[in-house]
């Protein structure tokens, strides 16, 4: 399976996905990257933070753009070359998280796209905003071939 070459894409091409943060979600994450920050992991700690409460991990969070960028748009192939990424509001667990990737440029001459990323949360609020640099895939043989 091949994501979308440079030449099946068009500046406004967007994709996203959505997914409930879930307090198993915080701990796998803290897990994996050993990040055992009290504000994510320890209630009492974090009802004295400014948040009041546990706040997800914000690359778990941006861990989702990744999805987007990798199984959608430009999807499977593309080599993810760089992201810069503003968090904008905490994300809670038990929120739902959106993240978008638009096209913004295409540079063909060098077989690179560049999109803008965004992370939003139930109520709309941005949590993370951005832009990512990608190479997507080579054009398919199929389609050199046509």
């Amino acid at each position: 399976m091949n994501g979308k070459s440079i030449d099946e894409m068009a500046v406004g091409d967007w994709a996203e996905v959505a997914k409930t943060i879930s307090e198993s979600d915080v701990y796998t994450f803290a897990g994996v990257t050993g990040d055992f920050n009290p504000a994510h992991v320890n209630e009492h700690y974090a009802s004295g933070t400014f948040f009041k409460r546990r706040i997800a991990h914000g690359m778990l969070s941006a861990g989702l753009i990744s999805n987007v960028l990798g199984t959608h748009l430009p999807g499977p192939g593309a080599v993810y070359i760089s992201q810069e990424l503003t968090f904008t509001a905490p994300v809670y667990i038990g929120d739902t998280i959106t993240a978008r990737a638009e096209v913004k440029e295409l540079l063909t001459d060098k077989n690179r796209v560049i999109l803008k990323t965004v992370c939003t949360n139930q109520d709309g609020a941005v949590v993370i905003d951005g832009t990512a640099l990608m190479s997507p895939t080579k054009k398919k043989a199929a389609a050199q071939a046509s």
